[in-house]
């Protein structure tokens, strides 16, 4: 009968933890609502993800696939969009921090992300995760055909990313070398001071419109399925708002608007307008 009663007020105290929890994550969706704004970190150096259209000014300069998707789920919530940008890692830490409702960056699905933040459901942005690859100077071509061409060679990544991970596991015997931002990169490549640069296809692609001297090395990553799409990041605990970011991502599916804007975002990004830039 003890044991009984024991199991029994176990049940009740789950219940009651239940009922207080429910509202409290309600919560953050409402905050949202009353302060009639959604906030979101984004680092635009990214295109055609998210970038910076230099003949706008304020939020508007910031655009790209992940702009169009962020101003969709701000609609959903019947709220105004306000975009902070800052470098990649420090969006992760803004979300960490609560300091920003949320983030969209271009996130690949990983496990560490998936231990420390609430990931979304996957939304599809053209061929831009599904292949990952590394940018070379042009004249290295022939030079990097495999591997283990880059051993002992130094090869740049965006520090907290999904090509950082890449490296370490795919080139163990390349000399990693943290990037804080990709137009740094690319400068650091051009220099020689590296000899790779780990992008996303659909990114790098975009650099060598603008960059000629550089091209894709026919050695590409391999990149598991779990990788080839793109989540957003919300802080652990916030299960409230990720159900409303997950309705508003399937809506959008399957209003068929992902292909329109990754279309718009591909010719912005060939715009002369079009500036990869990130914020200190």
């Amino acid at each position: 009968m003890k044991a009984m009663k024991k199991i029994v007020c176990i049940a009740l105290a789950l219940l009651l933890t239940a009922a207080l929890t429910v509202p409290a994550l309600a919560d953050e969706v409402d905050d949202i609502k009353k302060a009639g704004v959604l906030t979101v970190a984004l680092s635009p150096d990214f295109s055609p993800m998210e970038f910076v259209d230099s003949t706008k000014t304020g939020q508007e300069q910031y655009v790209g696939f992940d702009v169009s998707l962020a101003q969709f789920i701000a609609g959903e919530l019947g709220v105004a969009l306000e975009i902070q940008a800052m470098n990649f890692d420090a969006c992760q830490t803004a979300v960490a921090m609560d300091a920003v409702d949320l983030s969209i960056s271009g996130y690949s699905w990983t496990e560490s992300r998936a231990e420390n933040f609430e990931l979304s459901d996957y939304y599809y942005a053209g061929d831009n995760e599904t292949e990952q690859v590394l940018l070379i100077r042009a004249a290295d071509a022939e030079k990097y055909t495999s591997a283990e061409a880059f051993d002992g060679l130094d090869v740049g990544a965006q520090n907290a990313s999904l090509q950082q991970m890449l490296v370490e596991e795919q080139l163990p015997g390349a000399n990693l070398k943290i990037i804080g931002e990709i137009g740094v990169g690319v400068m650091e490549l051009q220099a020689a001071n590296i000899e790779a640069l780990a992008v996303a296809k659909g990114n790098g692609e975009q650099i060598i419109a603008n960059n000629p001297d550089l091209v894709i090395c026919d050695w590409q990553f391999e990149v598991a399925a779990e990788y080839e799409a793109n989540v957003v990041m919300l802080r652990k605990g916030e299960t409230a708002l990720l159900a409303a970011v997950n309705e508003a991502l399937a809506k959008a599916y399957a209003a068929g608007y992902y292909g329109e804007w990754y279309d718009a975002a591909l010719e912005l990004a060939a715009s002369e307008g079009a500036l990869e830039v990130s914020v200190e």
